[in-house]
């Protein structure tokens, strides 16, 4: 009776499932479904945790529901805690498994995963699936991918515009029903057993609602937390569908650089970022509102930047590992810090935890240390502000936002900061915020200032 391993990494859903799919083509008798969770104490080079208990309290909320959806599948998720390269290959000899079904991604340590899993024995079965545009039928190999964005994008709609096979976008199709799960291979369901019992050498890890607190904080633009939003599938469809039924596209491209606020945008990206929602679902859906209500600059932008998404991400099928550099794609080499390393370092403490004496700069960095959330133009002027004025590293700042943000998604993560650095694709190099006129533009009248530090002068 053959069994297949299925790993769920960012694609926390039962929607829009490729690899699943994959998986449950496979004429295996058993689907053993399970996900990973890093170690809590994981810390980065740069002496901070890997991921914030905000980070990690959203996560397991979105495990959890995908647990409730496959329970009733009758297949529970076993969540595991450990390296998958040497968690999974034990858990796949406990249960006589030699193939693994995943979703690829193209980023470095993902990759190297891959390729541990496979040197221990594992036969591994990767599908590329987070993308708008399947990259098999983009005008262009990915090699030869165009060196901007906007001349990426004004390629992609020419070819949509022609009926090109870039408009190849694949409808977000459901699981079916029932799956089967290897009960008598295992204590089963993982809820039947201890939190951190070893079971053949790997741990089942319990998921607990009370964590959920953390992300509850009345000041946050993202009203997370045990009364309010949830991670997950399920709470994700639920906020697509009412934001689109309460025609909020429509306002998006005039509100979507404020500060603060739920409905100034759309708040996709923390379901985004751990597949809990597939961006080919999310232009389904807006598609349908356009057909119903109209396109407007609203349901454009929102297309747009779901694109700047796809660009990270074929950003990193061609060019890997190089994007992680300290130079990134420049072939300039850094230039030597004008400030002594001491100096530097202190300069990073007091950015990330919103003390460098800059209002707004304060405010934002507050506000993503006790939420786990930032808008995305703040994202960009503090960003701003560690490169220019503090002289900082940016993987550093990168690192920062990896562990901070609900929202993290590596592609979009270290494309926004090379952005930022002028070390990726812009021809314009880099990108430098005058604070002044960002406070005059975005916060007039002091309002977000004093929702975090309580003060409104310059």
């Amino acid at each position: 009776m053959k069994t297949v391993l299925f790993w769920f990494r960012n694609d926390l859903r039962l929607h829009d499932q490729p690899a699943l799919q994959a998986a449950l083509a496979s004429g295996a008798r058993y689907l053993l479904p399970v996900a990973c969770l890093p170690a809590p104490d994981e810390a980065t080079a740069w002496g901070w945790e890997r991921a914030s208990p905000q980070r990690r309290a959203w996560l397991h909320g979105a495990l959890r529901d995908l647990d409730r959806q496959l329970t009733g599948l009758g297949c529970p998720l076993l969540v595991c805690d450990g390296d998958p390269a040497t968690v999974l290959p034990v858990l796949a000899a406990a249960v006589g498994a030699s193939e693994l079904y995943c979703e690829d991604i193209a980023a470095p340590e993902e990759q190297r995963q891959v390729a541990s899993l496979r040197a221990a024995g594992l036969a591994v079965h990767t599908t590329w699936q987070s993308s708008l545009l399947d990259p098999q039928y983009l005008p262009w190999t990915v090699d030869a991918l165009p060196a901007s964005y906007t001349s990426f994008r004004e390629a992609v709609e020419r070819a949509l515009q022609s009926g090109a096979p870039v408009s190849h976008m694949p409808s977000p199709a459901l699981v079916p029903a029932p799956l089967a799960a290897p009960a008598a291979m295992l204590p089963w369901p993982p809820a039947a057993t201890a939190a951190g019992a070893t079971l053949s050498g790997y741990r089942v890890v319990l998921l607990a609602a009370p964590e959920d607190a953390l992300l509850a904080n009345p000041r946050s633009s993202l009203p997370a937390g045990p009364a309010g939003l949830q991670g997950g599938e399920t709470a994700a469809l639920a906020h697509l569908h009412q934001y689109l039924q309460r025609r909020l596209p429509d306002s998006y491209k005039r509100t979507r650089n404020q500060l603060y606020g739920v409905d100034f945008s759309s708040k996709w990206s923390p379901w985004l970022a751990n597949g809990a929602l597939s961006a080919r679902r999310i232009l389904a859906e807006v598609r349908a509102y356009e057909a119903e209500h109209g396109a407007n600059e609203g349901t454009y932008w929102l297309w747009f930047e779901l694109l700047w998404r796809d660009y990270f991400r074929l950003l990193h099928l061609q060019y890997g590992a190089a994007l992680y550099r300290e130079r990134g794609l420049s072939t300039r080499s850094a230039a030597p810090p004008s400030a002594p390393s001491g100096e530097r370092t202190a300069n990073l403490a007091r950015w990330r935890h919103g003390a460098t004496g800059q209002p707004l700069v304060d405010a934002a960095m507050r506000e993503l240390l006790h939420t786990g959330y930032l808008s995305n133009r703040l994202r960009q002027v503090v960003a701003s502000y560690l490169l220019n004025e503090l002289q900082g590293v940016w993987r550093a700042g990168a690192a920062w936002f990896e562990s901070r943000l609900v929202d993290y998604d590596v592609y979009s993560n270290q494309g926004n900061w090379l952005y930022i650095a002028g070390r990726g694709t812009d021809p314009r190099g880099g990108r430098h915020f005058n604070l002044e006129k960002q406070t005059a533009e975005h916060d007039p009248d002091g309002v977000y200032r004093r929702r975090w530090t309580g003060s409104e002068s310059p």
